[in-house]
């Protein structure tokens, strides 16, 4: 893609709390920078991702160029690269998958987007998946404020869930691997979210203004319940020969359930969070 083109949906990404439109409208994105492997300096470029745990995966098909990307060049000069969601910016490093690890992780992609597989018999090289793990070390907040880091956190939640139930729905009569990824990696990363709160963000506002107790306890009680969701969901997916209508009734009554508590939560903490100090 021109370079033009991918300095408007860097802008766009970083105005916009990681939403875009175009050609990546609905698509999972981040923003990778590396560092130039002959000129040393940094560069940026907007990819699509796969989820994977506490790790995410880019691929370097170049749409099926006979070539690997610069990006990916860089990456394996300098595995030391910076990856933007839409709420964070962290350090991680890039680790090129190999051999039956890298086989099996594209063969999800192609399950879940057969534009991968379309890619691959365009090119005679084998397209590297690339895992990017993070760097050990609190995140960088894209916000100007708490209040405004929580919203971009809980948008990215709210952004997951949508795709994952258009992927359910389109997804046939079974659930493929990289969507059962996808359900976990969320399951996992709302799990830290609200155990972080309940550990962290709760008790420092608990300290400071006691009249929010009834409104903390009132969002830990709707943790528990969230929770329960989050394990029910978990083992239907985890199940062999998942039934894909099973999976997106539960999605849908974690979304209904996980919607009301978050705009609770806006509603009531945003303006504290960002209230001028004392």
């Amino acid at each position: 893609m021109p370079n033009d083109f991918n300095q408007q949906v860097i802008e766009e990404f970083r105005a916009n709390g990681g939403r875009v439109g175009g050609f990546f409208e609905g698509a999972r994105l981040l923003l990778l920078t590396t560092v130039g492997a002959r000129s040393g300096v940094p560069h940026t470029t907007p990819l699509g991702y796969l989820p994977d745990g506490d790790r995410v995966l880019v691929i370097a098909s170049a749409g099926g160029a006979p070539h690997h990307p610069a990006w990916f060049h860089n990456l394996v000069a300098n595995p030391r690269v910076k990856v933007e969601s839409g709420a964070f910016t962290h350090e991680a490093r890039a680790v090129v998958l190999e051999g039956a690890e890298r086989d099996r992780a594209f063969a999800r992609a192609a399950e879940a987007d057969p534009g991968w597989a379309g890619y691959q018999a365009k090119t005679s090289r084998v397209i590297p998946v690339v895992a990017l793990e993070p760097v050990p070390g609190p995140p960088n907040p894209n916000a100007k404020s708490w209040g405004a880091a929580l919203k971009l956190i809980h948008d990215a939640f709210r952004r997951e869930l949508a795709l994952i139930r258009k992927e359910i729905a389109g997804s046939g009569p079974g659930l493929g691997a990289q969507l059962r990824v996808n359900c976990l990696t969320v399951c996992r990363g709302l799990h830290h979210h609200h155990t972080g709160e309940d550990a962290g963000m709760f008790p420092f506002l608990a300290g400071r203004r006691p009249e929010l107790t009834p409104v903390l306890d009132r969002l830990r009680r709707e943790h528990e319940k969230i929770a329960a969701l989050l394990a029910e969901l978990q083992e239907v997916v985890s199940t062999d020969g998942a039934d894909p209508l099973r999976v997106l009734s539960d999605v849908e009554r974690l979304t209904d359930e996980l919607e009301s508590h978050l705009a609770y939560e806006e509603e009531e903490l945003i303006p504290i969070l960002d209230a001028p100090a004392p």
